[in-house]
C-alpha cells in the first residue's frame, strides 16, 4: 500500500467543509491557525485576465519526507502504506520537523504539547477506505486511495489526467497530486512557469523507485 491523493482543485468552492470535518473526526485544537488541513488562494491577472486558484493543501506525506530524516527522536515517521505520523511519547517539541516541511504541514498542538499534523485519517482507512476530508467536500475534490493499487480510483483518475505537484524541484516526492482542468492553456499561464505537469505513466516509475527505497522503513 502506498496512500496518496489527487485533489480537482479548481472545482474547490473554499467553503471550508473539508477544515471541519477534519477537526471534527481528528479532535484537532481549535484556532485559525490549528489545521492539519487549510485552502490557500493564490490571485493575479494573465493579460488583464483576472484568474484566482485555491489550492486545498495538507501534509503532502513525501516518499523523501525530509521531516522524518530531521528528526533526533524518531518521532516523525513512516507508517502503514508510507503515511507520515508523528509519535507523541517521542516528540521532544523541538520543531524540527516543523523547520524542515517545505510545505507548512505542522503546528504545535498545545493541549497535547506536541506537534501535529495530518495523518490520512489512517485510523478509518479499513472501515470507510477514505478520509474524513474527502466524504465531506461537497464538490469531489478529493481523491483518496492506494497508488500501487492499479484499480484504486486514484490510479484510474492519474492515468486519465494530467497533473502537478507542489515545490517538485525539493526532491521530497510528495503524494498531492493537482490535476489539471480541461482548460489546460488558461490553468498553464496561473502557474509558475517551473511548475512541470506530468502524466501517470511518465511519472510512476520515479514514484515506484523512492516508494523500493524507503518502504523497508514503514511501520507495520
Amino acid at each position: 500500500m502506498n496512500y496518496a491523493m489527487a485533489l480537482e482543485y479548481q472545482n474547490c468552492i473554499n467553503c471550508q467543509a473539508c477544515e471541519v470535518a477534519c477537526k471534527q473526526e481528528n479532535g484537532v485544537q481549535l484556532g485559525a491557525d490549528k489545521q492539519r488541513i487549510w485552502v490557500g488562494m493564490v490571485e493575479g491577472t494573465i493579460f488583464g485576465r483576472p484568474y484566482a486558484n485555491i489550492y486545498p493543501s495538507q501534509c503532502n506525506h513525501c516518499l523523501e519526507a525530509p521531516c522524518v530524516s530531521v528528526c533526533p527522536t524518531k518521532a516523525s515517521h513512516y507508517g502503514e502504506g508510507g503515511i507520515v505520523k508523528v509519535n507523541p511519547k517521542q516528540c521532544i517539541l523541538c520543531k524540527g520537523c516543523m523547520e524542515a516541511c517545505p510545505y507548512d504541514a505542522r503546528f504545535v498542538d498545545d493541549t497535547r504539547v506536541v506537534i501535529d499534523k495530518c495523518t490520512f485519517c489512517d485510523h478509518r482507512i479499513a472501515e470507510t477506505g477514505t478520509t474524513a476530508c474527502q466524504a465531506t467536500c461537497p464538490t469531489k475534490v478529493r481523491t483518496f486511495g492506494d497508488l500501487d493499487d492499479e484499480n484504486s480510483d486514484l490510479v484510474k483518475l492519474l492515468k486519465t489526467r494530467r497533473f502537478f505537484v507542489q515545490k517538485e524541484h525539493i526532491g521530497t516526492v510528495p503524494k498531492l497530486f493537482y490535476l489539471l482542468p480541461e482548460d489546460e492553456a488558461y490553468a498553464k499561464q496561473s502557474l509558475a512557469h517551473t511548475t512541470d505537469i506530468h502524466t501517470w505513466e511518465e511519472i510512476k516509475p520515479h514514484y515506484d523507485e523512492a516508494r523500493n527505497r524507503r518502504s523497508k522503513e514503514w511501520k507495520r
